[in-house]
C-alpha cells in the first residue's frame, strides 16, 4: 500500500510538472501569436504609407544606429521593432539585467546591449573625450565620468565610428541629447548653427489640403529664436532635408501672422528679411514669404490673400518665425489634426544625431531611426 501511495504521489507529481511544461509551453506560444498578430495587424496600418517607404529605404542601407535610453520601455519597444522590421542594426545601452527585467516579454534577440560603465571601450572613449574638451579644461578623470553617461557615450561611439547615427530624448531634456552632439560631433563644415524640423505624416485617410501625406515643419525643437540669415539658413536646410528625406520637391513658406505685408510689425520684417535672403542664396527654390499659414496650405485662401504667389496655397514646407511658434503648431496638428509627429530631426550636425519628444510613441522612435539612417552620407 506504501509502495502503491509512492507510485501515485511520483505519478502525480510527473503529470502536475507535465501539466505545468504544456502551459507554459501554451502561454509562452499565445505570447508569440498576441506579438506576431500585433506586428500583422501594424503592417497593415502602414503599408503602402510614407512610414513604410521610409523604413523600407532605410532597411536597403542596414546603418548601425544607437540608441542611448534603455531605461525606457518605448525605446525597448522601438529597438525590438528596427530589428524585427530591418529598419537599421540597433546598439542599445544600457544595463543588460534591468532591460531584460523590466521587459520580460520583449525580444532582443539582435540587438546589441552595452552598458557604458563596464564597457571595454570606456577607457578609449574617455581619452577621446578628455582630448576634445581639454582645452575648455576638462580633466582626464572628468573626462571618464562623463563618458559613463549614456548620451555621451553614444556621441562618443558615433565620433569614433562605432555607429552611423544616434537617437535620444525619450526620457531626457533635449538640452541633454544636443549638449554632447555640440561638444563632441560639432557642425558639419560650413554650417553656422544646428537647426532641427519634423516630419509630420498625415493621418489615414489624408488631408483634403494635401497632395501628399507627408508636410515639413522646422523649426519645432531647437533653436529659440533666429536672426534673419539665421531663419534663411534654417528655410533652405529644410528644404534640402525635405527632398532627401521626406522624398518631396518642396515648396517652402515663410510663416508669420502677416500675408505679404497685410500687417506692419518687427516680427513681420524679420520673416520678410529672411525671405529676402533665402531667395538670393537660393534664386531656384520655390520659397515665398512672408505668409499665414492659411494662406500658405488653403489655395482658396491664397488666391484672395497672396494670388501673385507660385507657393501660396501649395507649400508643403512650413518655416515656423521661432520656436515657441514652431512647437505649438507641430504640437497642435498632432494632438488635434491628428498627425503623426517624426521629431525634432536635427541638421547641420557632422553626423547624423537626433533628439525626440518625451511625449514620442515606440512608432516615433522606428520613424526616428529610420531617418537617421538616411541621413547618413554614404
Amino acid at each position: 500500500m506504501v509502495y502503491n501511495d509512492r507510485v501515485s504521489v511520483c505519478s502525480f507529481l510527473l503529470y502536475t510538472k507535465s501539466q505545468k511544461k504544456k502551459r507554459g509551453y501554451k502561454e509562452k506560444t499565445m505570447a508569440n501569436f498576441m506579438r506576431q498578430l500585433k506586428q500583422i495587424g501594424r503592417k497593415i496600418v502602414e503599408s503602402g504609407s510614407f512610414a513604410d517607404e521610409l523604413k523600407k529605404r532605410a532597411g536597403e542601407k542596414q546603418r548601425t544606429i544607437v540608441l542611448c535610453e534603455g531605461e525606457d520601455k518605448r525605446v525597448v519597444e522601438a529597438a525590438q521593432r528596427c530589428v524585427e522590421e530591418g529598419v537599421a542594426k540597433i546598439v542599445l545601452l544600457g544595463k543588460e539585467s534591468e532591460i531584460k527585467a523590466a521587459n520580460p516579454d520583449a525580444v532582443l534577440d539582435g540587438i546589441e546591449i552595452v552598458d557604458p560603465a563596464t564597457s571595454p571601450k570606456l577607457d578609449e572613449y574617455a581619452a577621446l573625450l578628455y582630448e576634445l574638451r581639454k582645452a575648455k579644461g576638462m580633466t582626464e578623470e572628468q573626462a571618464r565620468e562623463q563618458a559613463k553617461d549614456a548620451t555621451f557615450f553614444g556621441a562618443l561611439m558615433l565620433k569614433a565610428g562605432d555607429a552611423d547615427g544616434l537617437v535620444s530624448g525619450a526620457c531626457h531634456s533635449t538640452a541633454n541629447t544636443l549638449r554632447p552632439g555640440l561638444q563632441i560631433i560639432k557642425t558639419a563644415p560650413g554650417v553656422s548653427a544646428v537647426s532641427s524640423f519634423n516630419v509630420m505624416i498625415a493621418p489615414l485617410g489624408g488631408n483634403k489640403y494635401m497632395d501628399g501625406d507627408v508636410l515639413v515643419f522646422a523649426d519645432c525643437g531647437l533653436n529659440p529664436t533666429y536672426t534673419a540669415e539665421g531663419l534663411a539658413d534654417c528655410a533652405l536646410a529644410t528644404a534640402q532635408s525635405a527632398r532627401e528625406i521626406a522624398g518631396i520637391e518642396p515648396k517652402v513658406a515663410m510663416l508669420s501672422f502677416s500675408t505679404m505685408g497685410s500687417a506692419r510689425h518687427d516680427n513681420v520684417t524679420l520673416v520678410q528679411e529672411a525671405t529676402r535672403i533665402a531667395k538670393e542664396k537660393a534664386p531656384d527654390l520655390a520659397l515665398d514669404g512672408e505668409l499665414q499659414f492659411d494662406a500658405a496650405l488653403v489655395p482658396e485662401v491664397a488666391a484672395i490673400k497672396a494670388p501673385k504667389s507660385a507657393v501660396a496655397g501649395h507649400a508643403n514646407v512650413f518655416i515656423f518665425p521661432d520656436l515657441q511658434s514652431g512647437n505649438i503648431g507641430y504640437k497642435i496638428a498632432e494632438r488635434l489634426g491628428g498627425f503623426q509627429a517624426v521629431g525634432p530631426i536635427c541638421q547641420g550636425f557632422a553626423k547624423p544625431l537626433n533628439d525626440l519628444s518625451r511625449g514620442c510613441k515606440a512608432s516615433d522612435i522606428v520613424l526616428a531611426v529610420a531617418i537617421t539612417a538616411l541621413q547618413v552620407k554614404d
